[in-house]
Formats: C-alpha cells, sequence, structure tokens
C-alpha cells in the first residue's frame, strides 16, 4: 500500500487540507464568540451551512456514481477554497451575514467532497488494505486537527482573523493541486455512459433495500448516530467548558486530549479487529462513547473533562474505521457514490437535531444535564442493538448470503 502514489497524495492532501480547515474552525469560533451571545444563535449560524449540504445530497450521490469522481473532488476542492472568501467580507463588515454564506459554501462543497472521496479510497487501494487505510486516513485528519487548532491558537495571539483565514485559503489551494495529481481507474466511457443514463433515474430510492439486506452495514449505519450525540454539538460544548471553568486555554487542551487519543484508537483498531466480531466491536465502541460523554457532568473539573475528550477520542479512532471498512466493502461500489450521500446526508441530518439542541439546552438546563440526556439516550441505543444482537446474531452470514440479498433487493 505505501508504494502507492494515490494513497500519499491522498494523504499529504487531507494533512494540508485538514490544518486549514481547523484553522478555519478556531476563527469561526474566535468570530462568534466576538459577534453571536448567546449559545442557540451560534446553533443555529452552524444550522444554516448543515442544512444546504443535506439539501443537495441527492444530486451529489448521483453525480458522483455518474461521471468522474476526480472531477467531482476537484470541483468540490475549488469550491471550498473560494467559500473562505465570504469570511474576509464578515470581518470587514463585522455581519454574520457573511459568515452564514460562507457556512453554507462550505457545507455545499463539502457534500460532494466527502461522499466522492470515501468512494474513491476503494478504488486506489485493496480491500484487505481498508481498515488500515481508513484508520491512517483518520488519524492524518487527526494530526491536522491537533496542529490546526494549536497553531490557530498561537496565531491569534499575534495575528489577525484574516490572516487566519488567508492560511486556510491557501491550505484548500494546496488540496485541490494533490487532487489533480491523482490517477484514478474507473469504469470505462461505455460503461459510465450507460450508468450516467441509469442514475439519472435513480437515487436514495436504489440504497434503502440494499441497506436492509445488509443487517450489520444497517447496524453501523444506525450505531454512528451515538459518537454524532456527542460530536455534533463538540464545539458549543468546548466553549461552554471553557466558560464553565473559566479558563479559554482549556478548549486547546480538549480538542488536544481527544485528537492524541484519537490516534492512539487508530493505530491500535487494526490489531485489535484482527479475527474478532466486528458488530461486538462497534458495539463496545460506542459504549465507550457514551460513558465518555456522561462524564461531562463533572465539565467543570478540568481533569475529568480532559478525561471525557481522552475516551471520547479513543472511542473514535477505533469505531469510525471499522464503519467505513464495513461500507466500502459491503456495498456494491457501483452504488458507493449515493450511499455515502445518503450517509453524509443522515449525518448532517442529525447534526443540525444535535447541534439546535445542544445551543438550546447549554442556554437552558445547562451543560451538566444536557450530557445526561444525549449520554443516558446514547446508552439506550448500545443497549437496544446489543440485546437484539445476542438474540439474532447475524455476522456468521456468508457472503454468499449477502450476494443473494444484494440481487433481492435490486
Amino acid at each position: 500500500m505505501w508504494k502507492n502514489r494515490n494513497v500519499w497524495i491522498i494523504l499529504l492532501g487531507e494533512f494540508v487540507a485538514g490544518l486549514g480547515l481547523w484553522v478555519g474552525i478556531i476563527g469561526n469560533l474566535e468570530f462568534m464568540q466576538k459577534y453571536v451571545p448567546s449559545d442557540f444563535h451560534k446553533s443555529l449560524i452552524l444550522f444554516a451551512g448543515l442544512l444546504a449540504g443535506v439539501m443537495v445530497g441527492p444530486l451529489a450521490g448521483r453525480l458522483i456514481d455518474s461521471v468522474s469522481k476526480k472531477k467531482v473532488l476537484l470541483y468540490a476542492g475549488l469550491g471550498r477554497m473560494l467559500s473562505v472568501s465570504f469570511m474576509f467580507f464578515a470581518i470587514y463588515y463585522g455581519e454574520i451575514f457573511w459568515m452564514v454564506l460562507f457556512m453554507i459554501a462550505l457545507q455545499l462543497s463539502a457534500a460532494f467532497y466527502f461522499p466522492a472521496l470515501q468512494s474513491v479510497i476503494p478504488l486506489v487501494v485493496k480491500d484487505n488494505d481498508l481498515l488500515q487505510m481508513n484508520g491512517i486516513h483518520m488519524n492524518v485528519s487527526t494530526i491536522a486537527r491537533v496542529l490546526g487548532t494549536a497553531i490557530a491558537g498561537a496565531m491569534l495571539v499575534v495575528m489577525s482573523l484574516n490572516t487566519l483565514y488567508l492560511l486556510s485559503m491557501v491550505a484548500y489551494g494546496l488540496l485541490f493541486l494533490s487532487t489533480y495529481l491523482l490517477t484514478i481507474t474507473e469504469d470505462d466511457k461505455e460503461d459510465k455512459g450507460k450508468q450516467k443514463n441509469r442514475n439519472k433515474k435513480s437515487g436514495f430510492t436504489d440504497i434503502i433495500p440494499i441497506i436492509r439486506n445488509i443487517p450489520i452495514a444497517m447496524m453501523a449505519l444506525i450505531l454512528t448516530c451515538v459518537p454524532l450525540l456527542f460530536i455534533g454539538g463538540i464545539n458549543l460544548m468546548v466553549i461552554n467548558i471553557s466558560e464553565l471553568q473559566g479558563d479559554p486555554t482549556i478548549k486547546g487542551l480538549l480538542y488536544a486530549a481527544e485528537g492524541i487519543c484519537f490516534m492512539a484508537g487508530t493505530f491500535l483498531v487494526k490489531r485489535i479487529s484482527e479475527g474478532r466480531n466486528e458488530v461486538k466491536l462497534m458495539l463496545v465502541f460506542a459504549f465507550v462513547i457514551a460513558i465518555a460523554e456522561l462524564l461531562l457532568f463533572f465539565g467543570d473539573s478540568k481533569m475529568m473533562s480532559l478525561i471525557s475528550f481522552g475516551l471520547l477520542g479513543v472511542g473514535l479512532g477505533c469505531f469510525f474505521p471499522i464503519a467505513a471498512t464495513i461500507f466500502q466493502t459491503r456495498i456494491p461500489k457501483e452504488y458507493h457514490g449515493r450511499f455515502f450521500s445518503f450517509r453524509n446526508m443522515l449525518d448532517r441530518v442529525l447534526f443540525q437535531i444535535v447541534l439546535l439542541g445542544t445551543g438550546l439546552f447549554l442556554d437552558t438546563i445547562g451543560l451538566q444535564k444536557m450530557v445526561l440526556v444525549f449520554g443516558g439516550l446514547s446508552l439506550l441505543i448500545v443497549v437496544i442493538f446489543g440485546v437484539r444482537y445476542i438474540r439474532t446474531p447475524f455476522v456468521e452470514e456468508t457472503e454468499e448470503n449477502e450476494k443473494d440479498g444484494l440481487v433481492s433487493a435490486k
């Protein structure tokens, strides 16, 4: 795998773009803290961008399955780069309107970029390398997140927000150039043309019966709700913890703790998963994430909040590579664009609900009661699906049975 030129291009591109993304996110938090006093209003601003991403989800899925995935990545990367321009207007005029436009443009680009990237990875590495590739890819993005937040925090002391967003735009520009260097082998033109005509008339309705006939993919899709219940409002919670403890430096420490532990999880997941039941592993790591959220009941304690974010990092670092590998290997490649767009849309819808709920609860019942609600709901999901799996295990299904299920779904 390490001799594959495309692997290095994807990983290096992800690292540079991740630096730009998180430098921009720290800039967003700083801008909102200055101009938006209410947590609920902050969540509404973030909600606007996510809603735009959901609305284009079906179009993104059809397009990714119909045209060159590399072209989709290039145009989406260009969109991410140009979207930063709106923040320069937001800073100059001091108006939230421009930030809302920035969030919408950025999330529209992301709605095409991330499903296309998930569809490309199985095309550039072998199936038996997918778990390792997914883990390393997430690891690289986490390193970029830790460095990006640390660099942005330091730069805010000596530089302006304009400089922060300029560096973010440069990073997206480098991602665009690295994407151009990718060499991806896809269907030939004739097959692609036939597929394009089919996909014009098809959409997410083709994906649902396929997921139903692959129980392990269905469970992985639903269990993904558990980490989203935590990370959906994580930025607002970080701000609130910082205010609760009266310590602005805790923001960087929390992101660093989660990021370092995430990297540890992605290194361990390949060894942990060898010869073990994938469903049981997902249930265990979903349970760890739920416990991590409940520990934020003690969010006024620096040590407990750091332990919480550390556990979250380990849980996410092990959970997401397993889930991504299941999706990439069990879902047929010709449906990858629509499936990953469908998953992306579901994630964004839940993200919006959690985001708005987090903002509302932080303004009304406070952090400690809110994490009891979300953490309790996460535990309930894990218990329900754990009991259901114990009663009717399905991992023992053979590949032949799965293929029969796909045929019947079609």
